[in-house]
């Protein structure tokens, strides 16, 4: 059972209902539907516009343990940071799982949030290291998705697997999401989710 979100039933420059809008860490992040000629699925796309550590929108009536999340994205702008991520396992806005990609860095890196502590996780059959290098163009969109169960995560980027983690440190059901960092501007749409039973 999958669900898709793609934004169009809110009026533009209202917050998305159903959402904790909200971030790791301080700042201001501002989470609004906005109408988006390029969206995928016209005429709306969500957009993170506002500055803070971690801004992160918690979809508060999730709750899945195996499973996936996908999201198509633009990175649009930011000179400290151009992110967008997907959140998974979310407790609250300090404990996730997020996977994300970076247009600055040109990598994707799937870290867990603990108590508001960012830490990158290790990729299976590799020593060392810091996510996977692949470019993620600004100004363009793109699929970023992570299938979950039990201890092992696969991530997948523009259709590609790009690579899998094992971690147990969040074993529980918890929310999915949305996610950015500083002051990175991103556009989402077309949120897929789902539950393995």
């Amino acid at each position: 059972m999958a669900e898709t979100l793609n934004f169009d039933n809110a009026a533009a420059g209202t917050s998305p209902e159903g959402w904790t809008l909200t971030m790791t860490g301080k700042g201001e992040p501002r989470w609004t539907v906005e109408t988006e000629p390029t969206a995928p699925s016209k005429p709306n796309a969500l957009k993170q516009s506002g500055r803070a550590t971690f801004p992160v929108a918690i979809k508060s009536d999730t709750s899945i343990r195996d499973g996936f999340v996908e999201v198509k994205f633009k990175a649009v702008a930011g000179s400290e940071d151009r992110a967008a991520g997907v959140i998974w396992r979310a407790k609250d806005a300090g404990n996730y799982y997020v996977v994300r990609a970076n247009a600055l860095e040109d990598n994707v890196v799937l870290y867990k949030m603990v108590n508001g502590v960012r830490t990158s996780l290790a990729i299976v059959g590799r020593k060392g290291g810091y996510g996977v290098s692949t470019p993620v163009p600004s100004g363009q969109w793109h699929v970023l998705r992570c299938d979950f169960a039990g201890s092992r995560f696969k991530v997948t980027y523009d259709g590609k697997l790009l690579f899998e983690v094992e971690d147990t440190t969040i074993a529980q059901a918890g929310m999915i999401g949305l996610w950015t960092k500083a002051d990175s501007v991103t556009l989402f749409d077309d949120l897929t989710y789902g539950e393995i039973k």
